[in-house]
């Protein structure tokens, strides 16, 4: 392996100095890319020199560095982050986001426990500004977020890198291979990798990971603690509903809440007390949402505005940040988002943790094991088209025998599944003692 590696190296050098090269080419176009994200959600214009590695917040002494590119992640690490803080409570914990979304929920569940701010840019001086402040004793890498220059820079200061809950669809996985020499030279660096499953370990394999470096752990979101507050807030909210039925679409994407209103058209027609919970992915098309909602006819009440839910409101627009699991809560059949379009859709865990049934859309590419697994089991029902969607909303809102068979069944393959942090910790301490 060690002699590969020597030959491999002259032209891997050359491959990721023409990467810098091109990447300081389109910078001018991603600070543009920034701006323009900036007007529409100004949060991206907030700590902007983080991007360049100039760390605000102060580390005092090595630190445990965890880099969690945006909110699913970063509710993937929270058992991670919570394990390591409690083996290790006089260490510092450093989590890094790319999205202000994540930033902000880092901030919510840890608040001062935890220090957070931007991973830079991908660049050799601001990824050395940023390890000299941070001083990390490992670089945690949360699912897949796979840097040339990062990985290059923390094997030069012989920081262990670890990717853990590493997933990588067969799409992601193709992107990677037309870079052959690139990704290889990654996948070098990379100290210990725990993969969510056998697929996708498979894949890092192929693309040039070392066997010995590589473990099939499990998914550290099975071990996500469920909060009672969210719970309890959740079921008060929807005590505000009366007896109405409720029907929640989280993670919408552009193009999709078309299809998730077209739908409830069709369901006022028979139901018409149903109440529709929509929930945008992200914050910046909040506005537009509500647009479309109005627009439509509907009768909107806008969860950021407090606005409440009267016997004339059609639609709750959960237009807040950290508030899933308290609308998820509200619910009694949850469409999981992004998969009726095609961005590979998203963690169904938090609706199977609180009992609900789950239907999901054709594209499911980033979750594929799972969703297979939860439709097996009579969890979640894929549909392909609003009218597919129509009918399985009403199939489980019809049946509530049904949906409890459901919900039992995920609670129980959620118990199977758990355990995952506790071999990632007792992993971690060869490298953190």
């Amino acid at each position: 392996m060690v002699e590969q590696i020597g030959r491999d190296m002259p032209i891997s050098k050359i491959g990721i100095t023409t990467y810098t090269i091109l990447f300081y080419c389109i910078l001018p176009f991603a600070l543009i890319r920034l701006l323009y994200r900036g007007i529409r959600a100004p949060n991206y214009l907030k700590r902007w020199p983080e991007r360049f590695g100039f760390f605000s917040q102060p580390v005092s002494q090595p630190s445990i560095w965890i880099h969690a590119v945006s909110v699913g992640e970063i509710q993937a690490a929270i058992p991670v982050i919570n394990a390591l803080q409690a083996r290790y409570p006089d260490t510092p914990v450093v989590v890094t986001t790319t999205t202000p979304t994540g930033l902000a929920r880092a901030q919510a569940v840890f608040a001062n426990r935890i220090i957070t701010g931007h991973l830079p840019y991908d660049l050799p001086g601001a990824l050395r500004r940023f390890l000299h402040r941070i001083q990390p004793k490992i670089a945690i890498i949360m699912e897949t977020e796979l840097w040339p220059n990062l990985f290059e820079q923390c094997a030069q200061r012989t920081i262990p890198i670890v990717v853990l809950n590493a997933r990588l669809s067969e799409r992601s996985a193709r992107g990677y291979q037309r870079f052959t020499t690139l990704t290889q030279f990654m996948m070098q660096r990379i100290t210990w990798l725990a993969a969510q499953n056998e697929a996708d370990g498979h894949r890092f394999l192929k693309l040039g990971l070392a066997a010995e470096r590589l473990s099939m752990i499990g998914n550290v979101k099975f071990d996500q603690p469920v909060s009672a507050a969210a719970i309890q807030q959740g079921q008060t909210l929807k005590a505000t509903f009366g007896t109405r039925p409720v029907w929640i679409a989280a993670s919408t994407h552009e193009g999709e809440e078309e299809q998730v209103l077209a739908s409830f058209h069709t369901l006022k027609q028979h139901a018409t007390d149903l109440l529709l919970i929509l929930v945008p992915r992200h914050p910046e098309r909040f506005n537009r949402v509500a647009d479309l909602c109005t627009h439509q006819k509907w009768h909107v009440a806008r969860r950021s505005l407090k606005q409440k839910v009267s016997k004339n409101t059609d639609v709750l627009l959960g237009d807040t940040m950290g508030e899933m699991m308290i609308l998820f809560a509200a619910s009694d059949v949850v469409y999981m988002g992004g998969s009726l379009v095609p961005t590979g859709g998203h963690n169904m865990l938090e609706p199977v943790a609180l009992g609900l049934p789950v239907i999901t859309g054709p594209h499911t590419f980033n979750f594929a094991q799972i969703t297979q697994q939860l439709i097996t089991l009579k969890v979640a029902q894929q549909v392909n088209n609003t009218n597919e969607l129509t009918l399985a909303v009403t199939h489980y809102l019809q049946n509530p025998i049904l949906r409890q068979a459901a919900g039992a069944a995920g609670l129980q393959w959620l118990q199977k599944n758990k355990g995952a942090t506790k071999k990632i910790v007792q992993h971690l301490s060869e490298y953190l003692t």
